[in-house]
């Protein structure tokens, strides 16, 4: 057990990694958005390039991060029943999940998207827009962002299998908290210490 949770720390520090450059690509993709609109509106100038730029980047955003925001377990979660019941039958759940439909459909879509990213690349693909960009390195961006989110699912797996051997911690229930958030928590703290004095 205790190999695989070092590989699920390396999958998390993978995915930490590519969630924290995608951090920067939305401050481009804002900068890119703001000069395209200025140019557009001030000088009645536009650019298929910069436009399809624009998507690819926020192709870029939804499909690299993905794997981390399942590391910060971002995703939406629809826990009506599964919040009810107790911590094991919740890990229990997610393992099921995991591995009866999680694991299989990113695994099928990883599987369609190679053949055509590298179709795309052998062809030189561009866009049927006049002026467009080449389209392989936004085919790409799809098996990239699956293989991410697989391997996010088989960190989380592992994590689910130590916690019921008593392992790890509930991986359900991690506490990360932001920066933001523990910087509020300690205003807020603060705030009450003085109210109290």
């Amino acid at each position: 057990m205790r190999g695989l949770l070092a590989l699920s720390r390396l999958i998390d520090g993978l995915n930490v990694t590519v969630g924290r450059l995608v951090s920067w690509v939305i401050l481009i993709v804002v900068f890119v958005s703001a000069t395209n609109a200025v140019f557009r509106k001030a000088f009645d100038m536009s650019s298929n390039a910069w436009l399809e730029l624009q998507w690819y980047m926020f192709g870029a955003i939804f499909l690299l991060s993905a794997g981390y925001t399942l590391l910060r377990n971002g995703h939406v979660r629809v826990d009506i029943v599964n919040n009810k019941l107790s911590e094991r039958k919740q890990v229990g759940i997610d393992i099921f999940g995991i591995l009866v439909f999680f694991l299989p459909i990113c695994l099928y879509v990883l599987y369609l998207s190679i053949p055509q990213a590298v179709e795309s690349y052998v062809l030189h693909e561009t866009s049927s827009n006049a002026g467009g960009l080449i389209r392989w390195p936004v085919k790409a961006l799809i098996p990239a962002g699956f293989l991410l989110l697989s391997l996010a699912g088989i960190s989380h797996l592992i994590k689910c299998i130590g916690f019921l051997c008593g392992q790890c911690p509930n991986p359900i229930r991690m506490e990360t908290k932001t920066q933001e958030e523990a910087l509020a928590e300690e205003i807020a703290a603060n705030a009450t210490s003085k109210t109290k004095q």
